[in-house]
């Protein structure tokens, strides 16, 4: 049996806590055979955390077997070197394209240095996986490099009925419903302007903004459900989780051309692609879905990122790296 050791730190820690995919990958791979152990880790930008991790981690490099290291974020291989074993390291967005802060959604100098060590950090691996296509430029060495976006749980995330999902969540079922997924305290994704833009449209039919955080992950299939469509906004993605499960549950979407959705929406009738991120754009694009009604096919067009498709692409990367060896 192959034994990899992920580290990561970004974890959910709580029911509502981000990085849901990283634990689902895991998850995944473990019924698939491949026996991983997961160290996460809090780094929250500090020196400190990070040295007494690398520590703790070297440690265990030391003294179990692995076959080799899966770095999730470029930041995390730091742990993994020098180097013992093979080493895959995921890049998943402010990794390689730096972290905007707050207040302004400008680059940060930790987010200049993330993105400077997370390239420095790609020559010293076996493998980078990056997880939508447009982040390929920022990867320019030579090591060998693969397009793995996340995966989507299909059993978790599909479509149920509108009216039983409001009547589980407390919600009118009067109104039109637009669903933003994320922290609205982050810069990057660019609450204010989901909420002009909803603000912009007309007073009737009545149409609310719901807002999905610090909501358990199991749940975010209710609020797909029970709303009319996503408005996704955010200024800076890898390959956003929320559009993709989103198309799971054949809830349209609106969103500004961000990460991959481009891709992702493509062909999806029902779904718009904002030209600008402008309020009036989005709120136009959102006008003309509400006013369609229905869901859309896009359960179909995300088929291809069924979790445990993805998790045999990754395996297989794994297998690559090992010399073609098959997991024993």
């Amino acid at each position: 049996m192959m034994r990899v050791l992920m580290i990561t730190t970004e974890w959910p820690w709580v029911p509502w806590g981000t990085a849901q995919f990283i634990a689902r990958q895991a998850a995944f791979l473990r019924a698939a055979g491949v026996e991983v152990e997961v160290f996460a880790f809090q780094g929250e930008g500090n020196p400190l955390n990070y040295a007494v991790a690398w520590y703790q981690a070297r440690r265990r490099l030391t003294r179990e077997h692995f076959d080799l290291v899966h770095a999730q974020f470029g930041q995390c291989a730091l742990l993994a070197l020098p180097k013992r074993m093979p080493l895959v390291i995921t890049y998943r967005g402010d990794d390689l394209q730096g972290i905007l802060d707050n207040r302004h959604g400008h680059l940060t100098l930790a987010g200049r240095l993330l993105r400077r060590f997370s390239r420095w950090a790609a020559h010293y691996a076996d493998a980078v996986i990056v997880v939508s296509g447009h982040m390929q430029r920022y990867l320019q060495n030579g090591t060998p490099m693969y397009v793995v976006p996340s995966g989507i749980d299909f059993e978790l995330f599909r479509p149920q009925p509108r009216v039983s999902a409001r009547d589980r969540l407390g919600l009118p079922q009067g109104e039109r419903l637009v669903l933003f997924v994320g922290n609205p305290e982050l810069a990057r994704k660019r609450y204010g302007l989901a909420s002009r833009a909803v603000a912009l449209l007309p007073a009737a039919p009545p149409t609310r903004l719901i807002v999905g955080w610090h909501v358990p992950h199991v749940q975010m299939p209710d609020y797909m459900a029970a709303c009319d469509a996503l408005v996704f906004t955010s200024a800076q993605e890898g390959s956003p989780n929320a559009v993709k499960e989103a198309l799971a549950c054949d809830l349209p979407v609106v969103s500004v051309a961000v990460g991959d959705v481009a891709e992702r929406l493509q062909g999806v009738a029902g779904c718009e692609l904002c030209a600008d991120d402008r309020p009036e754009t989005i709120a136009a694009a959102l006008g003309r879905v509400l006013e369609r009604g229905g869901r859309v096919a896009g359960r179909a067009a995300v088929g291809h990122l069924d979790e445990r498709l993805v998790t045999e692409r990754v395996i297989r990367i794994y297998q690559t790296v090992l010399n073609g060896r098959a997991p024993s």
